[in-house]
Formats: structure tokens, C-alpha cells, sequence
């Protein structure tokens, strides 16, 4: 079974390469937050608990989201493999998602970077909040904080598994089918 990670800043594009990715190499695409939203949505117990917590602010636990999942891997047939997207963001949760993945007699498999300069991610986010309305995207305060929150928790996972020999660089830049063919190009040599 392949295991996956779509890395890269906010407005990278991993939500964009995701459905691209997932058909045409027969991967499940997990993106943490859709999960989360359909634990909710089937009322499971972790989907009651994560829910309280929102309702108050307070985010979701590593260990409900590592939880979710642990269920996901072990309901879902019919796939080549996982493509996690949102997951994991934190040294932390890399290497919890190892051990989970090491019970199964499993790891990931590879992590695709859709790198981007922070003046990009700026100008992709405030597009974005445009285009969807998203209020709290077109405040480049907000914006700012995403990025320097991007840096400090979750490029170090960019060392993580570079050192593990999983790690893998595209440009970000460019238009979306430029992008696609570059993931494609590596996407085609790593999924063997």
C-alpha cells in the first residue's frame, strides 16, 4: 500500500493537485479537514467529541485526528494507496503518523512538496478569499500569520523526512496544468 503526503504552504495548490493526483494514480485523497467533517456529519463518537471542541473554539486533538484516520485506512478497499492532505503539520504528528503506519507494517511511501515563495502564497490566499468569499483570507494580517505559523510547525517536517529519504521538491509556481505535469513526472517515477 502507498502512502502519500501532499506537502506545502497555504494556497500551494495541494487541494487543486489532489483530485488529479488521486485519479490518476487510484489513491484515496484524505484531506483531514473533509474527514473530520464526515465524522461529525455520521455522528461517530469521535465525531461527537470533535464537535463539542470546535463548538468551543479549541482544535481538534492530534490523537482524534490520528484516531480518524486509523478508521479511514481500515474501512476504505479498493485503492493503491492514501494521499494525505492537511496531515500531518507538526513534527509531532509525522512521527506519530509513522508509528501508526508501523503497526500496519506500513510507512509512508513519499511526501510531495508544492513549494511556493511567500509573496505567492499571499497573492494566491487573498485570490482565493475572492473568488469563495472567505472573509478571514483576504486580511493580510491573517495571511501573515498563516505563513509565520507555516514556517515555524510545519517546515520542519520539510528535514524530517528529507533525512528519511522521502522527500520530494516541486516548483509550485506557475499555472495549474504546469504544476500537474510537474507532480505527474514525479508522481509517475515514485508510484512503482
Amino acid at each position: 500500500m502507498k502512502y502519500y503526503i501532499l506537502f506545502g504552504p497555504p494556497g500551494a495548490g495541494k487541494g487543486t493537485q489532489a483530485g488529479a493526483i488521486a485519479e490518476k494514480y487510484n489513491v484515496k485523497h484524505i484531506s483531514t479537514g473533509a474527514l473530520l467533517r464526515a465524522e461529525i456529519a455520521a455522528g461517530t463518537e469521535v465525531g461527537i467529541e470533535a464537535k463539542k471542541l470546535i463548538e468551543k473554539g479549541k482544535l481538534v486533538s492530534d490523537d482524534m485526528v490520528e484516531e480518524m484516520l486509523e478508521n479511514y485506512f481500515a474501512s476504505t478497499r479498493d485503492t493503491e494507496g492514501y494521499l494525505l492532505d492537511g496531515f500531518p503539520r507538526t513534527l509531532n504528528q509525522a512521527r506519530d503518523l509513522d508509528r501508526l503506519l508501523a503497526k500496519k507494517g506500513e510507512e509512508v511511501s513519499a511526501v510531495i512538496s508544492l513549494m511556493i515563495p511567500d509573496a505567492v502564497i499571499a497573492e494566491r490566499i487573498q485570490h482565493r478569499a475572492a473568488i469563495e468569499g472567505r472573509a478571514d483570507d483576504a486580511d493580510m494580517k491573517v495571511i501573515k500569520t498563516r505563513i509565520a505559523t507555516y514556517h515555524a510547525q510545519t517546515e520542519p517536517i520539510i528535514d524530517f523526512y528529507r533525512e528519511a529519504g522521502k522527500y520530494h521538491e516541486v516548483d509550485g509556481t506557475g499555472s495549474i496544468d504546469e504544476v500537474k505535469n510537474k507532480v505527474s513526472v514525479l508522481m509517475d517515477a515514485l508510484h512503482k
